[in-house]
């Protein structure tokens, strides 16, 4: 079958045309207009962003994306509870794409409570009712994706947050290139023959592991794992290097590949420490010899920044292509929504 043809059987909720324009997600994120008073940014000891599914990944991403650019130490928090540092110093972020996200309402709540300085980004629901009744600012972003879709929002709201806080330098000019990039890119990706489509069909009947690096892709290695088990209803795994040199490496001692047929997905960048790619190296060998295949992802982009959103955007395409390839919508996540169900 052609890719159309994947789409039109697979895809009812045409997920695909979202992901041919989520440039334009970053474009509306850009240009939203909001207002921040009243926070004494030379206070701020931590930012504390709470969030869940897409909208935590998006703050590990800004970890990743900020790593050389903030002193102020960013802590992600997907839990109820706040950890006991928070204070009137922590900035806390409450991010919920559906504003009903109960960790983080609950997250929020606790925030308040302590006196944090709070911001909120959703698209309504609890979260904009309490920002509301406490006069809160409060980041209106696009509504009508599926959250873990709306990473274009999620990602360069917050990004825009911690500009106009002035917690960090202007960032127009790499956002107005990953808008060009990912507009370039969703064409690409969209055509015959694509190469986020063959390496699709490449992982195909396999259970992909994914090793990135620690506070560098380790954003980028987590989430395309994250992708893979909602658009492709696939297991999937992660691990950062070198801390699964300590660990992990020793499993794959007892590899047999009729119990776990697996294949490794190295996410490599230039930037990395010259240890760090001399272990990618050696752990080649390794995987080599246990008899697991070993495949890598990497971006050409000059600059760092756009690389992770280069390999973020790539690995969206390539999730989605394998639900459709096994059949499989990729809008669909019956569990999560049973689990939800009974939670009330």
């Amino acid at each position: 079958m052609e890719i159309k043809d994947y789409v039109k059987k697979y895809d009812p909720q045409n997920q695909f045309d979202v992901l041919i324009n989520t440039y334009q997600q970053i474009e509306f994120a850009w240009k939203n207009q909001f207002v921040i008073d009243g926070i004494n940014t030379s206070e701020i000891s931590n930012i504390i962003i709470s969030g869940l599914g897409g909208s935590a990944i998006s703050a590990d991403l800004i970890k990743n994306y900020l790593v050389d650019d903030i002193e102020i130490p960013i802590i992600v928090n997907r839990n109820y509870s706040l950890p006991k540092f928070a204070s009137k110093n922590t900035l806390f972020i409450a991010s919920s794409y559906s504003g009903n996200t109960e960790e983080t309402i609950a997250a929020l709540k606790q925030a308040i409570g302590i006196g944090c300085k709070i911001v909120c980004i959703t698209t309504g629901g609890e979260v904009e009712v309490i920002a509301n009744s406490k006069k809160l600012p409060c980041v209106q972003v696009q509504p009508g994706f599926q959250p873990r879709y709306s990473l274009g929002l999620s990602f360069f709201s917050l990004l825009k947050v911690l500009q106009e806080l002035k917690l960090i330098s202007d960032q127009t000019k790499i956002v107005e290139n990953v808008i060009s990039l990912w507009k370039q890119k969703g064409i690409e990706y969209s055509k015959e023959g694509n190469f986020a489509y063959t390496f699709a069909e490449s992982l195909v009947g396999f259970i992909p592991v994914i090793y990135s690096v620690a506070d560098s892709t380790s954003a980028v290695g987590y989430r395309f794992k994250c992708q893979l088990n909602e658009n492709s209803k696939l297991h999937a795994f992660h691990n950062e290097i070198p801390e699964m040199n300590h660990n992990e490496i020793i499993g794959w001692e007892s590899y047999q590949e009729k119990l776990f047929h697996s294949k490794i997905i190295n996410i490599v960048d230039e930037t990395y420490h010259p240890q760090i790619q001399k272990r990618f190296e050696i752990l080649k060998d390794i995987f080599s010899k246990s008899g697991v295949e070993t495949v890598s992802l990497k971006s050409n982009e000059k600059l760092f920044k756009v690389r992770l959103l280069d390999l973020i955007y790539i690995g969206d395409w390539i999730s989605y292509y394998v639900g459709v390839l096994r059949g499989y919508d990729p809008s669909e996540i019956d569990n999560i929504y049973t689990l939800k169900e009974r939670l009330r």
